[in-house]
């Protein structure tokens, strides 16, 4: 099975991740690679096991979340072939699918609200890589 999109969460991202996938349970095909609880633990693992679908295949996309969205950035962005931006509105998350084909949305959980998410989300899931002219800054990235 291809699941559409996986998900992760540090500790200080597990609420919202729980909310996210509660929500959307119908309607999307969730890989939920942890965390499974509000017990400390660090971001990388989580960072590292949703990317790891995606270069396999197994999923198309992914979700991460922890308190800033900066550490998770900063781990998932250490692939080729990922593209992890931060968003914390839904013109940030569209712009950053259609300008940079971000494959990775990152929350930073400890700014945005359930509500917020899921308009972010939303925003990110119905834009579309407009390539064109982004793809020579891609192909700059890879390089």
């Amino acid at each position: 099975m291809i699941y559409r999109c996986a998900i992760g969460a540090d500790h200080r991202g597990y609420f919202l991740k729980k909310a996210l996938i509660e929500h959307y349970h119908s309607e999307e095909k969730w890989l939920d690679v942890g965390t499974h609880s509000s017990e400390r633990t660090d971001y990388p693992l989580f960072a590292h096991a949703v990317v790891e679908q995606i270069l396999s295949g197994a999923a198309h996309t992914g979700i991460l979340l922890c308190g800033t969205g900066s550490g998770m950035a900063i781990a998932a962005n250490r692939y080729k072939k990922i593209y992890a931006a931060v968003a914390w509105n839904p013109e940030i998350a569209r712009r950053a699918r259609e300008e940079d084909n971000c494959t990775v949305l990152i929350l930073p959980a400890d700014y945005v609200a359930r509500d917020e998410a899921i308009a972010i989300v939303d925003a990110w899931q119905n834009a579309e890589y407009k390539a064109g002219r982004y793809e020579n800054r891609i192909a700059l990235l890879d390089s």
